[in-house]
């Protein structure tokens, strides 16, 4: 039997919920949407993203309803029931749906994830941003470490999946908190982990900090060095990075990014940047002229290739390389089991 196609359904909740109005945030700005959803608007995307689907094959599809953009946990009680039983009424003719939501890590507790499980809630993602409370503190993000910690707990333990956000590049952050913040949400063992590098967007307190030089910002070249670090971390601890960088949208790339890590490719560049490392260690005493085999895990061909052959350019330059081919093996798995061989 063939495994499920995947299909995702965002649905954004702007700002619904904060409690904290964090240094760092615009949601409008970041997700693109002007106006919280509401059950009507759950019913409108869903059947436009599954119109497509005909009734013989919808086991062939998971399908996943995603509250993004907000603390969902922090909505009025009433206004989370409505949403997630439009959005459990949606899914009941899918055998394989699913909800996921994310939420702030001091607005979970034992009875609110029981409820949230009783209406298919499968994943709930938890902005930790930080493991560091001066950084939280700073980002006025109104939480701690410790809620964090507790808060996975309590999700793990109900059986539902933990996916938790990190943040590089805050106020008060450096390369050694943000270490610290990676290694200490691997001993959470989280079921994925998101990295969003700080960008200054406009119409946010940082913007305002920057602005007046009370904020340096996180540059895309110093947020790529440091990513290259945390991906190995995570993937160490076996933990898969779901995504690395802001979603691009219209309103970041037309300008509302002011300054900071924002690229549409950021998690490329990271990526790339990983396997060009690996493979340079690897040919640090190979003949001048030399034709190469660069062996990479199944689906990393364009990363180790780079944007526009960067990677290939760059290596055939400093080693003076006559050619270099890129050849993936199904049985590597991680990045650092990357390889190279020479072939004449």
């Amino acid at each position: 039997m063939s495994t499920p196609k995947r299909r995702i359904i965002p649905i954004f909740i702007p700002h619904s919920g904060c409690t904290h109005e964090c240094v760092f945030c615009n949601q409008n700005r970041i997700s693109g949407a002007l106006a919280p959803a509401i059950s009507s608007d759950v019913q409108k995307i869903f059947f436009t993203a599954t119109e497509h689907i005909k009734h013989e094959d919808i086991d062939t599809y998971e399908i996943e309803i995603a509250f993004y953009g907000g603390s969902f946990t922090a909505l009025p009680e009433v206004q989370q029931n409505d949403l997630l039983c439009t959005a459990h009424e949606l899914l009941s003719n899918f055998p394989h749906g699913a909800i996921r939501l994310s939420t702030r890590p001091d607005c979970v507790d034992q009875v609110t994830v029981l409820r949230l499980k009783k209406y298919g809630v499968s994943t709930i993602e938890l902005g930790a941003q930080s493991m560091c409370d001066e950084v939280l503190a700073l980002s006025r993000r109104g939480h701690t470490s410790n809620d964090v910690k507790t808060a996975s707990q309590i999700i793990k333990s109900a059986g539902i999946a933990l996916v938790i956000q990190m943040m590089t590049g805050l106020p008060g952050d450096d390369f050694d908190k943000s270490v610290y913040t990676a290694r200490q949400i691997s001993s959470l063992k989280p079921d994925g982990v998101r990295i969003y590098p700080t960008v200054v967007v406009s119409d946010t307190k940082l913007y305002e900090m920057y602005c007046t030089g009370s904020y340096k910002e996180h540059s895309v070249k110093e947020a790529v060095a440091l990513c290259q670090v945390l991906a190995l971390i995570f993937e160490d601890a076996q933990i898969p990075i779901i995504r690395l960088g802001l979603n691009p949208t219209d309103e970041l790339s037309g300008g509302q990014a002011v300054a900071g890590a924002y690229h549409p490719s950021f998690g490329e560049l990271v990526y790339s940047g990983i396997l060009y490392h690996i493979v340079a260690a690897q040919l640090q005493d190979i003949p001048k002229d030399s034709d190469i085999e660069i062996i990479v895990p199944q689906g990393q061909t364009s990363k180790m290739i780079g944007q526009h052959r960067c990677n290939m350019i760059a290596l055939q330059k400093e080693f003076c390389i006559r050619s270099v081919q890129v050849i993936e093996a199904a049985d590597l798995f991680k990045l650092s089991d990357t390889k190279t061989r020479r072939v004449n």
